[in-house]
């Protein structure tokens, strides 16, 4: 077996490693659970890629982002390492070559989401496979106490038991000492095994400028002006909240002549692609984007960040700076800070809590104990009235406190598209599976050229015709008449089925709900605290050090607005009338009418007027297509929490 630095040098063309690297690729070498916490751009990915190839089984690397998911993979082709992901984006015979790559030992590292972990397919799979290292990806997602908490990351310490895999890797390159001792004992990692390198990056310049809303525009401007134009832009990145924030900030700077473009998820996959190729080679010098845009984009020459909006958090704020002079070469983070956009932040976190009556419809809806339940997300999130990212943090909390089991997912919809006119498939088999065959083919409602298959008719046609027509062996069916060449499948409608082991109680109700408003308070005190930290007197770069429990940074970094002798005091929002005084009734009457008319006027809580008056989006809300409703956002200015309490005791008291 060759040596660390051997592999180092022949695979990937490294003379040495980096600081921090080798303590963490010992560990898991050594057999030994690590974790790493590096900047962005500080060589993580090489702390799973190297030990892959000396260790004896396969490395599974779950990640939360598709495209840190293919530059990974791209890297390791280019290196020859055998490598492959499996994604909601392949075909069935692409995803089955992957996995018939896997169980013959040719993959040695293969890349998923943690959903995919729940599909019952994947799990019947990759329990028949040997495993010797699971790698967590942005690890401080499983952390409530983090500033990206995804639910379904709390599931992987049960996994990694059921699955028998010895060993961890936690890659993170944002984490607060909290955070950091919450991932190290849901893991059983030990304390001397994590490795931090720190947070100074001592070639960012970091500044801090307050400006007023009104004038926010016509600053960026002034200021991206001499960076941008000449021979030699310099490649940048200006960061949005909101999608038509960076819609109308792009045309602003092309209005004054400054080449530059929109990035955010509402757009398609082929422009955010065209977009990313032109910021990676050169040329587009600057791109306006949501946080949809830097993850997994390996741009080292990145000369410029800006926050035209408040950052999410501090720890977003660290994430998205690092991805300015990855090179070692200067660059530049400027915050053009007010606190006007701090009611649209707190509101996004408003908006994710459930209401105590929404968690009991949730409750109600379960069948009794043993039987299986049934549903896709989405019409539970319509159904409930909760958001989808916290009705999964629910189902999460019902799966650990014993309530409910995951089983299975599968698609409730297919539909197929024939290769071949249909009496010749049939014609390819005799006897039952003929009789098999055409069953399928009857119980099909064809469209123009699709044809969707309806499992009810087809149970009843093979209880008629004495023919197994069970579910799993259509599915099996028509995987084999994709791999022949016969058939095009798509799936459609996932759906989730759990099976309840235990009564969910009324104080369960009210322990989840406290749980929900806890993580509520808690963020909207993150919010405060960044506020105060961006204010604070002395070394901008030295509160952000000691924020993530980094004491290697200087006491003054010599390279920031607060060494610079700058104290910021953010602008205030502009003044807003007060809520005594206006009347609720007037300006929540259309959306009362509407759900008088469905029948559902006891629904018109507090909480949903508040979600509706503050131009929140909700389940409920989208269901009665309230956003084209008069008085939907007419309190967008207001903060949510005042306008749930005007409503509360009458906006006019």
């Amino acid at each position: 077996m060759p040596t660390i630095d051997q592999t180092l040098s022949r695979v990937f063309g490294h003379a040495d490693l980096r600081p921090g690297q080798r303590p963490v690729i010992e560990a898991v070498v050594g057999g030994r659970s690590a974790a790493a916490i590096f900047p962005t751009g500080s060589g993580k990915s090489l702390c799973y890629q190297l030990p892959a190839l000396h260790l004896p089984h396969l490395t599974l690397v779950v990640s939360p982002l598709l495209a840190l998911m293919q530059d990974q993979l791209a890297f390791l082709a280019r290196h020859g390492i055998p490598a492959a992901s499996l994604d909601s984006t392949q075909d069935r015979e692409t995803a089955q070559a992957v996995m018939d790559g896997v169980a013959r030992g040719e993959i040695r590292i293969l890349m998923i989401s943690v959903e995919r972990l729940k599909n019952e397919r994947f799990r019947a799979f990759i329990r028949r496979v040997a495993i010797s290292l699971l790698v967590v990806d942005e690890a401080h997602c499983i952390s409530e106490w983090g500033h990206n908490f995804r639910p379904d990351y709390l599931t992987l310490p049960d996994v990694r038991r059921e699955l028998d895999i010895p060993q961890v890797l936690l890659l993170t390159a944002t984490a607060t000492p909290r955070v950091i001792e919450d991932m190290r004992e849901r893991f059983a990692i030990a304390a001397s095994d994590v490795t931090a390198t720190g947070f100074y990056r001592p070639n960012l310049d970091l500044q801090v400028d307050p400006v007023s809303a009104e004038a926010r525009p016509r600053r960026l401007v002034a200021w991206l002006r001499p960076r941008l134009e000449g021979p030699s832009p310099r490649p940048t990145v200006v960061y949005v909240t909101l999608q038509q924030t960076a819609e109308r900030l792009a045309a602003y700077l092309a209005a004054a002549g400054l080449q530059a473009a929109a990035y955010h998820a509402g757009l398609d996959a082929e422009a955010r692609e065209r977009l990313q190729a032109d910021f990676m080679d050169g040329r587009l010098p600057c791109i306006v984007a949501t946080i949809a845009f830097g993850m997994g984009i390996d741009k080292a020459d990145i000369r410029a960040v800006v926050h035209f909006d408040l950052p999410k958090s501090v720890e977003n704020y660290s994430q998205e700076i690092g991805r300015a002079g990855r090179d070692g070469a200067p660059a530049e983070c400027l915050m053009l800070a007010g606190r006007d956009h701090l009611n649209v932040l707190e509101n996004f976190t408003y908006g994710d809590t459930p209401e105590r009556a929404a968690i009991g419809r949730v409750f109600a809806m379960l069948p009794a104990l043993g039987e299986d339940w049934e549903f896709s997300l989405s019409a539970l999130s319509r159904d409930s009235d909760i958001r989808p990212l916290p009705l999964k943090t629910l189902l999460v909390r019902l799966e650990l406190v014993g309530v409910i089991r995951p089983r299975y997912s599968y698609f409730a919809e297919y539909r197929f598209q024939l290769e071949e006119p249909a009496e010749a498939l049939a014609a390819r088999f005799q006897g039952e599976r003929r009789a098999f065959v055409e069953a399928i083919l009857e119980a099909a409602t064809k469209a123009r050229t699709w044809h969707r298959l309806d499992f009810e008719a087809l149970a009843r046609l093979g209880a008629e015709r004495g023919l197994d027509t069970t579910r799993r062996r259509v599915i099996t069916a028509l995987d084999y008449f994709v791999d022949k060449g016969w058939i095009r499948l798509e799936s459609r409608q996932m759906t989730e089925v759990y099976q309840v082991l235990r009564p969910a109680t009324p104080a369960l109700v009210a322990s989840l709900h406290q749980d929900f408003v806890d993580r509520e308070r808690a963020e909207i005190a993150r919010l405060h605290a960044m506020l105060d930290l961006f204010e604070a007197e002395g070394c901008l770069t030295r509160r952000l050090a000691d924020w993530f429990g980094d004491d290697r940074a200087p006491e003054r970094c010599g390279h920031c607005s607060g060494c610079r002798g700058a104290v910021p005091r953010l602008p205030a929002p502009p003044e807003r009338a007060p809520l005594a005084g206006l009347e609720a009734e007037p300006l929540t009457a259309a959306l009362r009418e509407r759900l008088a008319a469905a029948g559902e006027a006891e629904a018109a809580t507090p909480t949903l007027l508040a979600r509706f008056l503050c131009g929140l989006s909700s389940p409920a809300l989208g269901r009665h297509r309230a956003r084209g409703l008069e008085g939907f956002a007419a309190l967008e200015a207001y903060p949510f929490g005042e306008v749930h309490a005007g409503l509360a005791r009458g906006l006019d008291q």
